[in-house]
């Protein structure tokens, strides 16, 4: 395939730098224009001095024309923003977006849990979904557009979707706590992001069912095969850069044991190069996915309570954004899926 030229919008933010570093190691792409909004006009270095060989870039601004060209674009924007842009993009433009604007298929649930009006669905860029009998990946082949999960999302999706696809839990009473790095909460500067506050801290947010991310689990987990979900979801900060621990539990249907419920999960991810079920006794540490497009998955049954513990962990940056990203762009122009992505993490 020839050179593949790449921009992307809001490359200032940690979405963005995640997606350039990514693309620094992806064989077949070209990185082409790098817009910002308040950081126009300055080098991208001054933002991601990790970027080496992108330092001395300048950040354009975030107009149609700037980004127009290029055969992909990612968009790094807040909620909100991405439809504005990715309407004056042509069609035979790529556009992944990284925001939340196209994922949810109810303009209600936007609605509710954004306001304002729904921009519309994309196809979803979650390659291991489970869709019916086969994966979400089936459905990104030749798109145009995509819409990548929210990182949460993404680490409950993986870790309790097989289950579900299964019918060895009741998907209407799922309770799940996460363990998040402050990169989730982007780059903004505001009080309880600062060092001062959240260093040897841990604090919840979004309590109370409130949550962005509640409807796209929902819609994640039907696609899965549940008629109806039911999710008590409660993520907290805790002092690290990036990550993400979830722990999901869900009630056993009659008479599961822990046998059945491995051979479910290694039917669904024995050929998944990028989720691991680990052999039973060790669990996952988002240590082990740091920098890798990795999910670690392990399950247990707690006996007393008849649940259904699932444990996963990813790196919120990666396997959550920029690293789902682009397994989707490579889907969506022909490319081996794994084509510029790790799956060695950093340690220690």
């Amino acid at each position: 395939m020839t050179t593949i030229t790449v921009a992307v919008a809001g490359a200032s933010g940690y979405a963005g730098g995640e997606v350039l570093r990514l693309l620094l190691s992806h064989p077949d792409v070209e990185i082409g224009a790098l817009t910002a909004a308040s950081s126009a006009g300055t080098p991208l270095g001054e933002h991601h001095p990790h970027l080496v060989p992108l330092a001395d870039r300048i950040l354009q601004p975030t107009t149609a024309e700037t980004l127009s060209g290029h055969d992909v674009v990612f968009l790094g924007l807040p909620h909100g923003q991405s439809g504005a842009v990715a309407a004056e993009l042509g069609e035979d433009v790529l556009v992944i977006d990284c925001g939340a604007d196209f994922r949810l298929q109810s303009a209600d649930e936007w609605a509710e849990f954004y306001g304002g009006e729904h921009a519309g669905t994309w196809p979803y860029g979650l390659p291991e979904l489970i869709v019916g009998q086969g994966r979400q990946r089936d459905a990104l082949k030749g798109v145009n557009r995509v819409a990548v999960p929210g990182c949460n999302v993404t680490a409950i999706t993986l870790g309790l979707q097989p289950a579900v696809a299964a019918g060895l839990v009741a998907a209407t009473d799922i309770v799940a706590v996460l363990a998040n790095g402050y990169s989730g909460a982007g780059k903004a500067p505001k009080q309880h992001l600062l060092a001062a506050e959240g260093l040897g801290a841990a604090s919840p947010y979004g309590v109370g069912g409130v949550h962005r991310h509640v409807p796209e689990i929902m819609q994640n987990l039907r696609q899965a095969g549940a008629d109806d979900v039911t999710i008590s979801f409660t993520p907290t900060l805790v002092p690290m850069a990036r990550g993400i621990l979830a722990t999901t539990t869900a009630r056993l249907a009659d008479g599961v044991e822990l046998p059945e419920i491995r051979a479910a999960y290694e039917a669904a991810y024995d050929a998944e190069p990028f989720i691991h079920l680990l052999p039973e006794g060790r669990w996952p540490t988002t240590a082990a996915t740091l920098g890798a497009n990795t999910a670690q998955l392990q399950v247990a049954v707690d006996q007393r309570a008849r649940r259904l513990v699932v444990v996963s962990a990813i790196d919120n940056l990666v396997k959550g954004t920029a690293g789902g990203a682009i397994q989707s762009m490579n889907l969506a122009l022909g490319l081996p899926e794994t084509t510029g992505l790790s799956t060695i993490g950093l340690a220690p």
